[in-house]
Formats: C-alpha cells, structure tokens, sequence
C-alpha cells in the first residue's frame, strides 16, 4: 500500500506577536490611555510609555482601564503613574471642561478633540480617563446645573428653559425627570405650603441636625455650629414652614441619634428628593452593608453605568441624610478617602467605627 504524502501533520505557523508588545517596547506616548499593563514579576502596573527597564513579554498582561488592573491585584507604577492623567493631557481635559462650562451651544466631539489637536477616539478615552463621564454626559451634566440655577432665579418656567439653554420647552420637560426628580414647577417651589419639623442636638460627631417633612426624615446634617445647620436646612427648603422646640419630634430626633451611635438604621420612612439617578445612587448605598466599602467606580457598575463615577461622587455629595444613606462607605480606588460633605475626620471615625475587628493571630500552640 502506497505511503499517503504528508501524512504527518505540518508544523503550525508562529502564532503572531500582540502588536501592543511593540508599543510598550517603543514606549508610544499614543498609547497612553488606550490600554495598561502589569508585569506579574514586579506586581505594578503601567502605562505604555513608562521609562521603566522593558519586562519579559511573558509576564505581561493588558489591561482596559487601571480599574482592571488594580482590581487584579497590581499596584500603579511609582514611575509613570498609570493612575493618573499626565499633566499634558489633563490640562486639556480641564481647558475642554471650561469650554463646555461656559458655551451656550456645545461643541461636538469632533470640535472638542480639535481644539486639544487629538483623534476625536483618542480625546474621548483621554476625556473619560480623566472625568469618569463621556464628553456628552458632562455637557448634560452642566446643562442640569444650568436648570437647576435658572428656576432659582428665573421668574417662569419657561423662562428657565431658554436661560438654561434649552431650544424648546419640550426637550426641558422631557429631561426634567432625569435633572430634578420631580417637574420644575416643585423644584422652583422649594417647600412652599410644606411643615418641616426639626432638632438640633449633639453627638458624638459634633452637632447634628435631624428634620422630617409630612412624608418622612428629610436631613440628617452634621458639622460643628448649629446655626450654619439650621441655615443649611433654610437654604434647602426656602419656602417651607420650619419648625423646632417640640417636644414630641425631639424625642424622634433622639432615637435617631441613638440609632446613629449604635450603628443602626431607624424604622422611619425616608423623603429623599433629588434626581432620578442620585435616588438610584442613594438605593445603593444603602445596601453597603456595615464595615464594607465599596469605590466610586463599583458603584457606578452596580447601577448600569460604568462609566458615571463623577456622577456617583456628586450624588454622594448632595445626599442629605449623613449616615442613613452610608456614604461614608465610598472610598477612591487606591483605597484612600475621598471628600467627604461632612468633613474627612468624621468619614474616619464612621469606617473606625464600623471597621469589623480582625480575629487574633493563632498562637504556635494553636497550629
């Protein structure tokens, strides 16, 4: 029988090299905020062009985002800090930020990147490196602001609507859930034709504030002079009936500061009024349970939206129920604190506070 040809296998080609390998070795400065990477040997992470001694290809791995690395166990190179936009690129972002503060028609994508004389692919992943939003989530972000200011200010509605940039009244209402949580009619309202009881008191955080509204608790203020929270109340609900000194409401108050000391949550109904997306927020920090943390960015993936972490910080911000709504319990990437509306040391003694003891080390005896 005649021998087949080739009956043995060929050999295999070369599997080809990942052509990131290339840019890492060139050091591209281009690269920067397309991709990281981490050298298992050295523990860090980097960003393509990092001055370091170039590693084994084999013990690299690529990255998305310094998320991904740090998430896998990498530290941030001490060298390039592949945490942190260069100062290059950051000045940019800050100067394409500014412009959208302050134009009346916002500039595309493709304008934007041309003023920064990048790629509009490069700018934008530089822009959400840098922002944690999109350049279009931003300019959403400051056209709410806009709204929010000119219903303060404006003496109708649809007067808010052109003084905040809007074209047409339908747009405005159209996104009016999303940027006030309620219509602009109850934002412009302020708490007219509503009774806010309220407290003040002192803990073990300073003084504290407690206020309730027909519908439930509405703030739970902290600081360190009464005035300054009685005003921060005022400021919130301009129009409201404020009123304090009652018996029975203070010993509510009492309980709720009680609940705060022991590091429990009252059995009260809640009336948080913010947007849409910061009730979302203020949900999901409520579910961190005690002696947890979780980041800004974790946050922000739990609820659908990556890449909202600015968004989830301002809504940490604005929360006002300090401690009922935990979010204390949001720290930076790197583990550190971040701000913190009541003032960093208070953030420290609550994480102290709820910190889950670590169990003794085993004796020699024990093993």
């Amino acid at each position: 029988m005649n021998r087949q040809k080739n009956a043995w296998p060929l050999p295999c080609p070369p599997i080809p090299e990942d052509p990131r390998l290339a840019r890492i070795r060139d050091r591209d400065p281009t690269a920067d905020g397309v991709f990281w990477y981490s050298v298992a040997t050295t523990g860090v992470y980097c960003r393509p062009s990092c001055p370091s001694r170039h590693a084994n290809p084999g013990n690299i791995r690529f990255h998305a985002s310094p998320a991904e690395a740090h998430a896998a166990g990498f530290r941030p190179c001490q060298r390039c800090h592949p945490d942190e936009t260069s100062f290059h690129h950051a000045a940019l972002i800050e100067q394409a930020c500014r412009s959208m503060d302050r134009a009346e028609i916002f500039p595309s994508l493709p304008d934007l990147a041309r003023q920064a004389g990048l790629s509009p692919g490069h700018f934008h992943r530089l822009f959400r490196a840098a922002t944690e939003l999109t350049p279009a989530a931003y300019a959403q972000a400051v056209r709410a602001d806009r709204a929010r200011a000119a219903l303060s200010t404006a003496e109708t509605v649809t007067e808010a609507v052109y003084d905040s940039g809007f074209s047409s009244g339908g747009r405005f209402y159209e996104r009016a859930g999303s940027m006030f949580g309620m219509t602009p009619t109850s934002w412009r309202a302020g708490g007219k034709g509503e009774t806010i009881r309220f407290s003040l008191g002192t803990c073990s955080l300073g003084a504290i504030l407690i206020a309730s509204t027909e519908r439930g608790l509405c703030s739970v203020l902290l600081g360190d002079d009464p005035q300054s929270l009685s005003a921060d109340l005022r400021r919130r609900f301009p129009n409201a009936l404020l009123t304090g000194s009652d018996p029975v409401y203070d010993r509510i108050a009492a309980q709720v500061i009680a609940c705060i000391e022991n590091g429990t949550m009252p059995d009260l109904p809640l009336d948080l009024r913010g947007t849409i997306f910061r009730q979302h927020v203020w949900a999901a920090l409520r579910d961190i349970p005690s002696g947890a943390t979780t980041t800004y960015a974790e946050l922000a993936a739990r609820l659908g939206s990556p890449g909202a972490s600015r968004a989830v910080g301002s809504a940490c911000a604005a929360n006002p129920l300090a401690v009922i709504v935990p979010c204390h319990r949001v720290v930076r990437r790197s583990g550190d604190l971040a701000g913190y509306r009541w003032g960093l040391a208070r953030k420290r003694a609550l994480l102290d506070r709820e910190a889950v003891p670590e169990p003794c080390p085993e004796s020699d005896t024990d093993r």
